[in-house]
């Protein structure tokens, strides 16, 4: 808000680097998981993991986010083992590179995060379960003393898309991030950022309240980010498919950041970069 009602935190701790939250960021996705609902293996040998990195440090990336483990509706679920295994090859090309683009590795596992952390120098966990699917999360977080991203998702990816339903479903999500955030601060975690979580357990209609409603999210006065990027709520309304949705995602990240998002997680950064450019020139001009 132009008048600050809202003292948003606007640096991050990554491995004793500050990572500078006053103009948003862009987080690039690094899918290492072959049943991923866009770029599913992709990105499945060491070559095509590098030039994908380096793609994205190209273009601009601020943050690297590598997953293993698909969380797209109906997705299969897989082990521990599995997961680890996926994930070594990416994570080595990152260490073998000496990249120092930011790095943030995509697990509701403790043990994975652990792994990531203390063996490859990961400085970002992302939690799609928002430590439901495994009650060490949190503790592990305030070990690790990393920033976390708290994601709000109702169900399990295998059922999260059978019949969401909410009583209102930003003060519903806002009513958890609330419980949440007292759970982990209790416990010396202080470097959060939270993602409401667009297509987890939300029909398209909720989606889009959601993102209408992005800025009510402010009032924790936290980082938010939004991640939408080629997701069924563009595509199944526009009528096209995931590969037809960018000029959708462009538009919806527009949106959010229009709305108070801090960090976009996307596919496609260059056009994520573009866009935080241009809303951040207007907003200079307010």
């Amino acid at each position: 808000m132009k008048n600050g009602v809202f003292n948003k935190k606007r640096t991050l701790n990554c491995n004793g680097k500050l990572l500078n939250l006053q103009k948003p960021l862009v987080m690039g996705i690094l899918n290492v998981s072959p049943d991923s609902f866009f770029d599913g293996g992709k990105h499945s040998s060491p070559d095509k993991l590098q030039e994908r990195i380096e793609e994205m440090i190209a273009q601009g990336v601020d943050i690297i986010d590598i997953g293993a483990y698909s969380s797209r509706p109906g997705a299969k679920e897989i082990s521990l083992k599995e997961e680890l295994e996926r994930l070594k090859p990416a994570l080595e090309v990152i260490v073998k590179k000496s990249i120092s683009t930011v790095v943030s590795v995509d697990t509701f596992r403790s043990e994975i995060a652990k792994i990531a952390v203390y063996e490859y120098g990961v400085s970002f966990i992302n939690d799609i379960s928002g430590g439901e699917m495994d009650k060490m999360m949190f503790e592990t977080i305030s070990k690790l003393n990393v920033p976390y991203i708290l994601m709000h998702m109702q169900g399990m990816p295998q059922n999260m898309q059978a019949n969401p339903v909410y009583g209102n479903v930003t003060e519903d999500i806002i009513k958890y991030f609330y419980q949440k955030l007292d759970t982990l601060k209790q416990l010396g975690v202080h470097d959060i950022i939270i993602d409401p979580g667009f297509g987890f357990g939300k029909t398209m209609d909720h989606n889009y309240e959601i993102l209408n409603n992005l800025e009510d999210f402010r009032i924790f006065e936290l980082p938010i980010l939004a991640g939408f990027s080629r997701k069924s709520m563009i595509y199944k309304y526009l009528n096209c498919t995931a590969a037809d949705s960018l000029n959708g995602t462009s538009v919806l990240n527009t949106i959010a950041l229009q709305k108070g998002a801090d960090i976009l997680r996307v596919h496609d950064v260059m056009e994520a970069k573009q866009a935080v450019d241009l809303v951040y020139k207007t907003k200079l001009h307010e």
